[in-house]
């Protein structure tokens, strides 16, 4: 990595676009990376905070688990159908305005969630998180390919991963003991308000260019093309009509769909129901995860420019992610110190899949980039809108007929079937990240595939 001196243009110490005098652009770029890293962090977090949060939702607007599962899939609707014009639109008009105003409407939701008095306010506000969240990654690698060089596109996208783990692990039981301390209404009140100090920070210093804050270029990156709407069409019908686009983009669907309705929805309840623990020591069990999170993308993506290599890593992933849920599906319950080590070891193991994205990238045109990710995020956050309500029926169909303290209780043979559901789900992952690494294989055989020629 550069140390701001490596590599630096002459004339790189300038003032820049906001006025402050910065060293070089090589340290100038993590300050903006900082700013859309704490955005995405805080849209991990609203996005699997439902679960600590669901004892307090179902208690307050007396939600079945459908219910439930469409209030927490709501976030993803806009989330998803908005993916692709956050690509187009990210490339058209750059990351830093896209991400800032993404960001402060993702936090003016929240506020109007904190204080919904009713279930259908509560549902448009989280509609409106996620509408605001739908741009912020796409926005986020697009900064990330015009400031950071090729060769180290995938630590990037590793660790922007690892920031949307740590917004996952604070939604586990440091979220959990802030609701216990203040509530829910009041935490979610406050999530708005660092959202909005956010968008405001992106806007001021997140500029789209080196150039665009006035410095020199960072050495080996390419500049930012030009992008006309004709261009963004062709892209994007090359794109659809690349196999490898479907294939990640059904891998992605099923893997993510399932790892957010598990982690982020019924992971807790499912603990506190089968064990008999309250939700703040079942959070600590997610939270093992999610240290597991913060490990494997960085530790894959960082592997994966060094070798050189992504599908493999990927094909390792899908395989681990498809195996964890068969364990709960055919035991039920296991040992709690075990469930501890899975939901670590999985996690790590799955940190291959966002080399998916570096995938995306290096197959298709640098002014592309953005639009094709859309793309493919459409249909991997399309499956975090189905599973949860998919998970949230089957569950319904075991339901005991009790409640405790407002929230339905449900059989242990009902989570197996929800695991079981999982399982399927990652198989078929599986089976999809297979089918690329061969394609990808034939072609680099053949001397055709430009991703392993540039690695190469």
């Amino acid at each position: 990595m550069d140390d701001g001196r490596t590599g630096e243009p002459d004339g790189a110490s300038t003032v820049d676009a906001s006025g402050p005098v910065t060293g070089s652009p090589y340290r100038r770029r993590w300050l903006g990376y900082g700013l859309l890293a704490l955005a995405f962090f805080l849209v991990s977090l609203h996005r699997t905070s439902t679960a600590v949060l669901s004892e307090g939702l179902l208690s307050t607007f007396e939600m079945t688990a459908t219910g439930l599962g469409l209030l927490h899939s709501s976030f993803f609707y806009l989330y998803a159908a908005l993916q692709v014009p956050a690509g187009l639109l990210t490339d058209r008009y750059g990351a830093r305005a896209i991400a800032a105003g993404g960001t402060g409407l993702m936090s003016t939701g929240a506020v109007a969630f904190g204080l919904a008095p009713a279930y259908p306010v509560a549902f448009l506000g989280r509609l409106l998180v996620g509408l605001g969240a739908s741009v912020v990654f796409v926005a986020t690698l697009r900064f990330c390919a015009n400031w950071f060089r090729p060769d180290e596109f995938g630590t990037m996208t590793g660790v922007t991963f690892t920031a949307a783990v740590f917004g996952g692990l604070a939604a586990t039981t440091p979220l959990a003991l802030t609701v216990e301390t203040l509530g829910w209404r009041t935490t979610l009140l406050g999530l708005g308000g660092v959202g909005l100090a956010a968008a405001v920070g992106i806007a001021a210093l997140a500029h789209d260019t080196p150039r665009d804050a006035g410095l020199s270029p960072v050495e080996k990156v390419p500049d930012r093309p030009e992008v006309t709407t004709g261009d963004l069409r062709r892209h994007t019908l090359a794109a659809l009509r690349e196999p490898e686009t479907w294939l990640l983009g059904v891998m992605l669907f099923f893997m993510t769909g399932i790892g957010i309705t598990v982690f982020g929805l019924w992971g807790i309840p499912y603990l506190v129901q089968t064990y008999g623990i309250p939700v703040t020591e079942a959070s600590v069990y997610l939270l093992v995860g999610n240290v597991g999170g913060m490990v494997g993308p960085t530790a894959f993506g960082w592997l994966s420019d060094r070798l050189g290599r992504r599908t493999e890593l990927i094909v390792v992933s899908a395989v681990a992610f498809g195996l964890t849920w068969g364990v709960f599906a055919a035991f039920g319950s296991v040992p709690l110190l075990l469930v501890g080590a899975i939901f670590l070891l999985s996690r790590v193991l799955r940190g291959g899949v966002p080399l998916a994205f570096t995938v995306v990238k290096e197959r298709n045109p640098e002014e592309a980039s953005g639009t094709v990710i859309g793309i493919v995020n459409t249909m991997c956050w399309t499956g975090a809108a189905v599973f949860p309500v998919v998970l949230g029926a089957a569950l319904d169909a075991f339901w005991t007929g009790e409640t405790v303290n407002g929230t339905r209780v449900y059989t242990a043979l009902g989570y197996r079937v929800a695991f079981a559901i999982a399982l399927a789900g990652g198989l078929v992952a599986a089976a999809c990240a297979v089918g690329l690494h061969l394609r990808v294989e034939r072609e680099r055989r053949a001397g055709e595939a430009p991703a392993d020629a540039t690695a190469e």
